[in-house]
């Protein structure tokens, strides 16, 4: 049977070969169709080149790249795949876009990657066994008051109601007033992974999609605490959660629990 460690270097090989399949339109979108039509060629290019690379390294397993999926996963061993995150930077020219994977075994994650090629980082993890940037292993950062904390969120998917939209920018504003800065922008994996390498304090969503587990497993695996914001531990099947470092994750939950 392939080992987890030989699964990680398979798809590693993988990401970084399908992140340079990313491209830039000649022209920056202006058009609903154009910009649709940029961000499918992106995400169709890497599907086709890490589909078969994944799913021949692990027979049996199954795919999805349902960016947007949530709840919870069948049995089995799951290739979770978020083509691009942060696509439309990648269109738009902006630096922050990555190629992000994880392996969920019945429903619980095994191993991740997460791919920046702009930034020349590859974050990867292992459930148990740590994580790393190039190699080099991540640790959270080691503050302990939330008003120095560098904090993050994302929240953005198309088609939003009037009333998540309000919650949203309710807990960016109440934010503002416990942290030192709130940055909110996509994509949510460029975030998670900034809280893993100890460069940002704490990341929340009132979304718990599929494609965030990669970039999950990587905070925890670098000594974070993730949690529900209920303060329930992390799951596949969590509305929403809070990735911190351990000595800012209590007080930001408390900043965020009334807002769920």
């Amino acid at each position: 049977m392939t080992s987890n460690q030989q699964l990680l270097a398979v798809a590693t090989a993988a990401v970084r070969q399908a992140a340079g399949l990313v491209t830039r339109p000649e022209q920056t979108p202006v058009t609903t169709s154009e910009l649709f039509a940029a961000l499918r060629a992106n995400d169709d290019a890497v599907t086709a080149s890490l589909r078969p690379a994944l799913l021949d390294a692990l027979p049996g397993s199954q795919w999805t790249s349902d960016e947007h999926g949530s709840g919870p996963m069948p049995s089995g061993d799951w290739w979770v795949v978020d083509p691009v995150g942060g696509n439309m930077n990648a269109v738009q020219g902006m630096p922050d876009w990555n190629v992000g994977v994880s392996l969920v075994r019945d429903g619980r994650p095994v191993l991740a990657v997460l791919h920046a090629p702009v930034a020349g980082e590859t974050f990867t993890a292992i459930a148990g066994a740590g994580a790393w940037v190039n190699g080099v292993p991540l640790r959270v950062s080691r503050k302990t008051d939330l008003t120095l904390a560098l904090t993050g969120t994302g929240q953005a998917q198309p088609g939003r109601d009037a009333a998540t939209a309000e919650r949203a920018g309710a807990a960016v504003a109440t934010m503002m007033r416990h942290a030192l800065y709130v940055r909110a922008s996509v994509p949510v994996g460029h975030q998670l992974a900034q809280v893993a390498a100890g460069r940002m304090d704490l990341h929340w969503q009132f979304d718990n999609l599929r494609s965030h587990i990669a970039p999950v497993l990587l905070v925890q695996e670098a000594g974070g605490v993730v949690t529900g914001l209920d303060g329930e531990p992390w799951q596949v099947t969590s509305d929403g959660y809070l990735a911190a470092a351990p000595g800012v994750h209590g007080a930001a939950l408390d900043v965020l629990r009334p807002l769920r």
